[in-house]
């Protein structure tokens, strides 16, 4: 089903465009109705223009030196047109005037402009290339003109002294007095201060030549291709210390984004982020449990989801304890700073761009499809069937079991049983093509820009309207931006930043699972019949063996699973400069969130069919033996969410050299700052909802009187009677308040060397009065040193050596760090329930233990980088070594419920973390010409960590083969797999080494101790190297990128073979293309290592259907540590393989349009490009095409997608 509101949303964005470029008419209807009545003595041209300012909205552009030329006098109007002020009032005065909108230029007439002069030239930078876009001002005008492609100009200018002004984005801004020489060329320098020297923490923007800090930075246009959606997206592989890794395909769904490891077990181990110098929240609070999880798919969104990358002017990645001090407790996980766009000085400039893209959907040619097709999954039903398997009786009758249970039950005979077993060899469903589509999306973005020297901005609107691959889900964001910076008076200035989004998804509802659905199914059910009609087998329903049609396209149809969200920031930054070295600072912002999650079943689903214990169609069964939960109607699921932030921060800044030559600088900041976040949930599950009924809700009150006895539907159905008398709502809140105040005290001596001290203090309301850590310091020292001018430079200021090095420096820093978990608190939380049948008295439960003496989690780091610049920097070098510790780790441990503990955990302060590794990146221009230009940048990271003291949570064996357990002196992800001995001879089943001859030995261990004797370590679910090779490469008009990403060190178990049918196999599943080489007779275990089947009628099958330890108690096994053969063969070391892989992330190729051909359109520049994402990954041939970038281990998530896109910027 298509989305309803596809069309819609493109009627809005036309009517948009329309009405930008309508309202340029409306403009000038304006002109002609606008009446104006007015009557002054003796006027000058500017109480001419005041008046007429005053009256009307128009405003006027005019040179000073005109009001010299125009004479006073008398004017009278009355209902007069502006036409017919303005010329009678600029009669006999030399001056005429446009009117472009409700602007109105004033300038001289034709004959005055006998004198005026026309200059031109041509703008380069320093090394002769061209700039297109150079805005030249005439000061003093809010006019002038713009460079073409080939950086030439051309602008008439008034007679006497004028002086132009040059500027471009990134380059140092130039004035130049015109004198007698009207031919003037300029060559613009790159301006180092603002783009590539300097570093953005958030709180300060630092000269990267004097930064002490481990900060990587990277501009948006850098690393961002047409169809990106996310400006996380375009981080992998772009950032040395940052892993990205993505668990699904699924459109909309968040990266696990770490940065340099992990520095908490129970926290949230994601990175903070900052936007233009405010902290982010997630829309929805996720526990930390699930954020943690290497399974966990989020499609939600983080905070970072609804900012339109197009927007965004850059990224500063903060990793070490100096960097990352000023955020004092929440930043233990490293920030990631985003700073948007802003406005430059210069004439409007409005830019347009569009990408249209393909996203491929799966095929069953994929190389991770490996699943049978319909005449491989009949031909392994007819050996079941010939080796007297016996079926569940209550599973779906298809494919060869179906045909064979007809004739065997007399519905059919011998005949119509072989032809439709030779029917069903050749349906071959293609479930992927049902279930899937090859998604087209779009996005839609306009900007404008510009200002004067006083006043800037910068204003966006963006439309993302992305599909998924499987059909009906989407994911569509609305944004808008705008930047204001003003420039009140010398020492006064404003900054104010608006932007909002709107976020619409649909998704299929997870218990569906549309995508397992096409992976675990036959492909000898067909999903149609011949007459176009929708199939549908029986399935057993959930609540009782009865059973029940389905179809999965029904399913589909009569469900949805929607996500609304919304979220409006708005923030503010003024600035006093109290004098030149000492200014002040206040900011503040303000962000609300709703966000509203709806699942919807209706009544003709297979779910509430049997929940119904009927068809939709079928009366429902009354009374207690119906065993009716919802006679009529569907299912409404409604999760909201509303989430509240504001920040207020006071600021002091101060810099200054301290001696004449400013050999000395100091600079410090104090600041501080107070952050209130409000959050709540509002839970609501209700049943007999009628959707496609005015979205109305059943009756169920009505009665029937019969011989004076009143009787209620309600009462035909007890079970959902009482279903209804249950509550089924649920209200929660939370409030974190903290007050924090930081200073930052920066030395520097000539270039020679810096030193930095950061120091933050956070009070938390998570902390009761009787600890003794309420109040946290956290801080860092770190030092600079130019160790080119310390190793080379002479007293007499000369280079002596080192010609070769452009710049050399040396950082070191040393930190300390808190974090903690949000939704701990130091009171005693209770569930307030309703009324006890019993005692007729209200009642409560307990929610969460008071935890008073609940510690920060302290995170000390040490780190030491060089940074090196060589060969007049075309070769950069940086490369940074790190150790890290965290202390008083927080964990959840079992405790006997005897406590009161609803949950049976608390969380208490124990454990040790460590993290170390290392990072090289080098980047540089191997060839740069004017016509041809190769830059190269690429990276290498690693990390190891590892927990140094015992955990003391009681882990299930689930957690360990998962990878979840936490295990001291292992890595965080490690799991465990069953040691693998090969097949039995004379059955095929698989022999592990499960310590059955040897089980004295494990009596009374825990399930840890069992789990680490037993099983063998398979390595880590997360790779602890990363990298990328990145190119960019310029002829001319042709621009191609490409980024290669690159992960090693990773361990994936492979898909299970056997999970969905330990229980016995049914006719409906598929099953995977290695159970066709399975062992079949003794001898096979030479030649392969998939096991036999195991009928549920050969007797070894319940002595293998449950493993020994499942039952062994009694001989002092505190649990089991295994199920069956089958689960721990899909568990064990032989279904692991290598997670290594390199993937093309991106390619990208565009093409500059020639001014030449501009030159007939109103367009300043334009370029068309082509890009693909995820274009191919080359990993491990076991893995056989599985996605090795993917987390998930039992079973197939929608794999990350290629895509390919056409791309189309517009500047005008």
């Amino acid at each position: 089903m298509e989305k309803r509101c596809n069309v819609t949303k493109k009627k809005c964005f036309l009517f948009f465009l329309f009405f930008v470029f309508a309202s340029q008419i409306s403009l000038q209807a304006y002109c002609q109705e606008v009446k104006l009545t007015f009557s002054l003595k003796n006027a000058t041209l500017e109480e001419i223009v005041d008046e007429i300012k005053r009256i009307s909205t128009y405003d006027f552009v005019y040179s000073d030196s005109y009001l010299s030329v125009f004479k006073p006098r008398d004017v009278s109007f009355k209902n007069a047109t502006i036409d017919e002020v303005l010329s009678s009032c600029l009669k006999d005065s030399g001056l005429v005037y446009t009117i472009n909108g409700r602007t109105i230029i004033i300038k001289r007439g034709k004959k005055t402009e006998e004198n005026n002069r026309t200059v031109s030239g041509k703008v380069t930078d320093v090394k002769g290339n061209p700039l297109p876009g150079v805005t030249i001002l005439i000061k003093g005008i809010t006019v002038g003109t713009a460079t073409g492609a080939d950086g030439s100009y051309k602008l008439e200018i008034p007679s006497g002294k004028v002086i132009l002004i040059y500027s471009f984005i990134g380059m140092k801004t130039q004035y130049v007095t015109v004198t007698d020489n009207l031919k003037i060329d300029v060559k613009l320098e790159e301006d180092v201060e603002e783009v590539e020297e300097v570093v953005v923490t958030g709180y300060q923007t630092i000269n990267k030549r004097r930064s002490t800090s481990a900060i990587s930075s990277v501009k948006a246009e850098d690393i961002l291709v047409p169809g990106m959606t996310s400006i996380d997206q375009a981080l992998e592989g772009r950032i040395p210390d940052l892993q990205l890794m993505l668990n699904s395909g699924e459109v909309g769904a968040t990266p696990r984004i770490r940065v340099r490891g992990t520095s908490t077990l129970s926290g949230n181990r994601n990175p903070l982020w900052v936007l233009d110098g405010f902290v982010l929240s997630d829309p929805v609070n996720v526990s930390p449990e699930d954020l943690n999880n290497p399974d966990y798919i989020n499609i939600i969104g983080n905070a970072i989801a609804g900012i339109n990358p197009q927007d965004i002017e850059r990224i500063d990645v903060l990793k070490d304890a100096s960097a990352t001090a000023l955020y004092g407790t929440q930043a233990a996980n490293g920030v990631i700073v985003v700073t948007t766009k802003r406005g430059k000085a210069g004439k409007i400039s409005l830019s347009y761009s569009h990408s249209s893209k393909i996203t491929r959907r799966p095929r069953y040619t994929d190389r991770n499809i490996n699943l049978m097709n319909s005449q491989e999954r009949m031909q392994f039903g007819k050996d079941l069937v010939d080796n007297h398997y016996i079926f569940d009786p209550y599973m779906p009758t298809v494919g060869y079991e179906g045909a064979y249970y007809n004739w065997m039950s007399g519905k059919t005979s011998y005949d119509e049983f072989l032809t439709e077993v030779r029917q069903n060899e050749t349906i071959n469903t293609d479930w992927f093509d049902i279930l899937t589509r090859d998604a087209y999306s779009q996005t839609h973005n306009l900007s404008m820009s510009g200002g004067s020297e006083k006043v800037c901005y910068y204003a966006s609107f963006g439309i993302s309207d992305d599909n998924g691959v499987a059909k009906t889900s989407y994911s569509d964001r609305y944004s808008i931006m705008l930047n204001l910076d003003a420039k009140l008076s010398d020492k006064f200035q404003v900054a104010l930043r608006l932007n909002g989004n709107i976020q619409k998804k649909n998704h299929v509802p997870a218990e569906i699972d549309a995508m397992g659905y096409a992976y675990n199914t036959t492909r000898a059910l067909p999903c149609f019949n011949s007459d176009g009609s929708l199939y549908y087998y029986k399935k057993a329903s959930d609540t009782r063996n009865t059973r029940l049609n389905y179809n999965i396209i029904n399913e589909i149809n009569n469900s949805s699973q929607e996500y609304d969200g919304s979220t409006t920031m708005i923030s503010m930054d003024l600035r006093y400069d109290i004098m030149k070295s000492w200014n002040l600072t206040i900011a503040g912002s303000y962000t609300r969130s709703n966000t509203t999650q709806t699942d919807w079943w209706g009544e003709k689903t297979w779910k509430v069919a049997s929940l119904r214990n009927a068809e939709a169609e079928d009366t429902p069964p009354t009374g207690e033996s119906g065993y009716c939960y919802l006679p009529y109607g569907g299912i409404l699921t409604t999760n909201q969410s509303a989430a509240e932030n504001w920040t207020l921060r006071l600021q002091s800044n101060y810099s200054k050299g301290l001696d004449k030559e400013a050999h000395h600088l100091l600079s410090a900041s104090l600041g501080l700052e107070a952050n209130s976040s409000k959050n709540q949930a509002i839970a609501d599950e209700s049943r007999g909802y009628l959707k496609e009924r005015g979205k109305q809700f059943v009756d169920m009150s009505t009665s029937t009187s019969v011989n004076g006895k009143t009787t209620y539907l309600i009462d035909d159905y007890p079970y959902f009677k009482n279903w209804l008398a249950a509550p089924h709502h649920s209200i929660s809140e939370s409030l974190t308040n903290k007050l924090s105040g930081y200073l930052t005290v920066s030395y520097s001596y000539k270039d020679y060397f810096t030193f930095n001290v950061n120091g933050r203090f956070d009070v938390s309301n998570q902390f009761g009065s009787e600890s003794n850590n309420k109040l946290l310091p956290v801080w860092s020292i770190s030092t600079m040193l130019n160790l080119k001018d310390i190793i080379f430079l002479d007293s007499d200021g000369d280079y002596k050596g080192g010609a070769w090095i452009s710049d050399m420096r040396l950082r070191m820093s040393y930190g300390k760090q808190g974090n903690m978990i949000d939704g701990e608190t130091p009171d005693m939380l209770l569930n307030q329930g309703g009324i006890d049948t019993y005692y007729g008295e209200y009642v409560s439960t307990l929610y969460k233990l008071p935890n008073p003496n609940l510690r920060w989690e302290q995170t000390n780091q040490i780190n030491i980088g060089l940074n090196l610049d060589l060969f007049n920097s075309r070769l950069n070098i940086s490369t940074d070594f790190y150790y890290k510790k965290t202390n008083e780790l927080l964990s959840s441990i079992a405790v006997s419920s005897v406590n009161g503990t609803p949950s049976g955990t608390y969380v208490m302060n124990n454990g040790t973390l460590s993290n170390k590794g290392m990072s090289i990146s080098l980047s540089g221009y191997p060839i740069r010409t004017k016509n041809f230009s190769w830059f190269v940048s690429t990276y290498y990271s690693i990390n190891l960590n590892e927990v140094q003291s015992q955990p003391l949570e009681n882990y299930t064996k689930e957690a360990f083969l998962d990878g979840t357990a936490i295990i001291s002196g292992k890595p965080i992800s490690t799991f465990y797999s069953y040691k693998f001995l090969g097949l039995d001879h004379e059955t095929g089943l698989p022999m592990f080494d499960d310590w059955e001859d040897r089980v004295h030995l494990l009596y009374g261990k825990s399930v840890a101790e069992i789990i680490m004797t037993v099983l063998e370590d398979s390595g880590c679910r997360d790779p602890f190297i990363s990298g990328s090779f990145s190119n960019n490469i310029r002829y001319k008009r042709w621009n191609l990128s490409f980024n290669l990403a690159y992960s090693l060190g990773s361990k994936v178990r492979l898909f299970d073979m056997y999970g969905p049918i330990q229980n016995g196999i049914t006719s409906v599943e598929n099953v995977r293309k290695e159970f066709i080489d399975r062992w079949v007779v003794p001898g096979d275990e030479l030649r392969t290592n998939y096991p036999a089947l195991l009928s549920p009628s050969d007797p070894l099958f319940d002595q293998y259907r449950y493993h020994y330890s499942m039952t062994a108690g009694s001989q002092g096994l505190t649990g089991p540590f295994a199920d069956n053969i089958w689960q721990m063969y899909d568990d064990s070391d032989i279904r692991v393989v290598s997670g290594n892989y390199l993937k093309m992330q991106s390619l990208s190729l565009r093409y500059d349009v020639p001014e030449k051909i501009l030159k007939k359109l109103p367009i300043s520049y334009a370029s068309i490009s082509f890009s693909t994402q995820n274009l191919f990954t080359i990993s491990a041939k076991e893995l056989k095409g599985q996605d090795p970038s993917q987390a998930g281990f039992s079973s197939p998530n929608l794999s990350v997608r290629p895509s390919y896109t056409i791309g189309v910027n517009l500047s005008f």
